[in-house]
């Protein structure tokens, strides 16, 4: 196993991009401390301190965001416009068709996404400014201009490392910045249990368990994000002359969780808000309708798995077209065995898709609740070890090895995954 991972830097083009790929984790790391001005990063802790609202955002940033550093709101706004133009290509017939321009269509679309990227990270900055300009020293359109400038600025230039990572390094930038800043949260957790042992809140067998359920649970968000159904599919030979073409089978993965962590980020995203108003409104009904939200409370979990069951079947169903698979199948002489091309080969997809989306959702709403249970076994809280987080690691972990094994592969090194 060591012989074979040595093998990456004896490549000197893998070594090359290893090496620009940690170079680049240091400058996003060294920007999260590198703090706005005119802000009192003081209050912004203190804020953070009193709940766990803002938590998901600042595992994301690396912890930028309660820093209220250059770098606060991380790359989610780059995410958010990937997730709108995505969702967009159903009813905008023009991103349809650059889907399927192929390179060409591909830089038309990342042009458009990083005008959308510049214009939600200026909207979430002016918002942002606006309401924490309790803590500004000097509140003013001024100063809330001049923040919300130097936050767009931020998030461009993290979009920006994150396309050379891509262009550059190993793996997805985009997807390793997201990785580098929930990875550096590590340190705080296991701070908090260590001081948690030495209060004597907890003992050691209550770490033990936290250990393995965490443990358990990175296992099975393995299996599940591996997991797919596999669809054979036969193709039929075709005589040109006196050769034979074709003929062979292949099979469609499926994979169970095909909507990945998005779900969960937007049924996250919908029952903040309530919640957030509530903080900056002083409204005694808005209060209460906040109370109601609260997480952890029975009216969010269930509105939580609810809406995560929701957002599993929606997002599929606009990320994953089945006709289109029907048609390509059809296309290339193929068949699915037991079944005629066209419309009873697209039923029966619609209908195992339907049924393995089933399984994903319930796998995201168990992963979703399963930070509550686990504080609740082992009274070990405020570590945010959630779900959405594991979901992210395990996946761009396993995306960013796969492609370095590929690499490793090609110059015919033995690779290093089974």
């Amino acid at each position: 196993m060591l012989a074979a991972l040595a093998n990456i830097f004896r490549i000197t083009e893998l070594r090359q991009k290893v090496i620009f790929t940690l170079a680049m984790f240091i400058v996003f790391r060294a920007g999260t401390h590198i703090p706005v001005p005119g802000v009192n990063a003081s209050v912004i802790e203190q804020l953070f301190r009193s709940g766990n609202l803002f938590g998901l955002l600042d595992m994301f940033s690396g912890g930028a965001l309660s820093k209220f550093s250059i770098f606060a709101m991380s790359i989610t706004p780059y995410i958010n416009a990937s997730i709108i133009l995505q969702l967009l290509k159903v009813v905008v017939p023009t991103l349809e068709q650059w889907s399927k321009e192929g390179e060409e269509g591909y830089k038309k679309t990342t042009k458009l996404t990083r005008m959308l990227t510049v214009a939600l990270a200026f909207i979430q900055a002016c918002g942002m400014a606006y309401g924490l300009r309790m803590a500004i020293n000097n509140p003013g359109i001024g100063s809330i201009l001049l923040i919300a400038l130097t936050l767009t600025a931020g998030t461009v230039f993290l979009m920006w490392i994150g396309e050379q990572m891509t262009a550059r390094g190993v793996g997805n930038g985009i997807s390793l910045i997201i990785f580098a800043g929930i990875v550096s949260r590590l340190p705080d957790g296991l701070k908090i249990i260590f001081q948690y042992l030495q209060a004597g809140t907890v003992n050691i067998l209550n770490v033990i368990l936290f250990a393995a359920i965490a443990l358990a649970m990175i296992v099975f968000v393995i299996m599940i994000s591996q997991g797919i159904r596999k669809i054979p599919v036969q193709y039929a030979k075709r005589v040109v002359g006196k050769k034979a073409y074709g003929g062979h089978t292949s099979y469609i993965p499926l994979k169970v969780n095909t909507a990945g962590v998005i779900p969960i980020i937007f049924a996250s995203s919908v029952l903040m808000f309530p919640v957030t108003i509530a903080q900056f409104v002083d409204v005694p009904w808005v209060k209460t309708l906040g109370k109601w939200f609260e997480w952890g409370s029975p009216v969010q979990t269930t509105l939580y798995v609810l809406m995560i069951l929701f957002f599993t079947y929606f997002y599929t169903a606009v990320s994953f077209n089945i006709g289109d698979l029907s048609d390509n199948i059809k296309k290339n002489g193929g068949f699915i065995p037991g079944l005629r091309p066209g419309k009873p080969t697209t039923d029966y997809l619609d209908r195992v898709m339907s049924r393995i989306t089933l399984a994903g959702a319930i796998f995201l709403s168990l992963i979703a609740l399963m930070p509550h249970a686990i504080g609740w076994m082992t009274r070990i809280e405020g570590i945010y070890f959630g779900g959405t987080a594991l979901l992210i690691v395990v996946g761009v972990a396993l995306d960013t090895m796969k492609q370095i094994e590929s690499l490793v592969l090609m110059r015919h090194y033995h690779g290093f995954m089974k």
